[in-house]
């Protein structure tokens, strides 16, 4: 008997997505940032070593831990070959015709034998509730931490996007330190970015 097939959003742990941060199921809200990237061979190596000093400073500067993902995916260049044929076919001058057609034919060529692929970076901020162990049952149950539950102390929306943003700002201010463009994804970039990440084959089609 076949199995009932489940649908993507049971296998997602974001609950919902509110000014700009992704709301966990956990309660735990996340906020995702862009950031260029930089072509570390072509710098000097005082530039490097620079570079890598900053980074370290960076990084222990953070009081909590950040995801960086390297997100890659293949380029569909239909849409690029295409535009390509229209400039050939409208193209009145007979040398830059030709010289489209060989471009085009090397597009394709190259792309046979070598995948084109997108590489976008992303810095994950997070905020977790903030547990405290014991169930609140006895004063001593909070040093029993083998034996008490925890709980977590309630706190609103408002408050964890506080927490969030203090995250968020001393990310962007180190890695800006850096030489990085860093922009926080708003909520329709969010949506499209999981929608994106779960539909990887619809994407590339396009």
């Amino acid at each position: 008997m076949a199995k009932e097939s489940q649908p993507t959003q049971k296998f997602v742990d974001v609950k919902d997505i509110r000014e700009g941060a992704a709301i966990l199921e956990n309660g735990g809200l996340r906020r995702v940032l862009m950031v260029s990237g930089i072509n570390f061979d072509l710098k000097s190596e005082e530039e490097q070593n620079l570079i890598t000093s900053a980074y370290q400073n960076f990084l222990n500067t953070l009081d909590f831990s950040v995801q960086i993902v390297i997100h890659s995916r293949k380029l569909n260049i239909e849409k690029y070959l295409a535009r390509l044929a229209d400039r050939h076919a409208t193209e009145g001058n007979e040398l830059l015709k030709n010289q489209i057609l060989e471009y085009t034919e090397f597009v394709k060529s190259f792309v046979e034998t070598n995948a084109v692929m997108a590489k976008n970076f992303f810095v994950v901020v997070p905020y977790d509730p903030i547990i405290i162990p014991g169930g609140g049952k006895k004063l001593l149950d909070v040093f029993s931490f083998g034996k008490a539950g925890k709980v977590a102390v309630e706190e609103t929306l408002d408050q964890k996007l506080t927490q969030l943003n203090q995250r968020t700002d001393q990310v962007v201010s180190g890695l800006s330190q850096i030489g990085l463009r860093v922009v926080a994804l708003s909520d329709e970039e969010l949506t499209e970015l999981f929608y994106n990440l779960y539909n990887p084959s619809t994407i590339e089609k396009k």
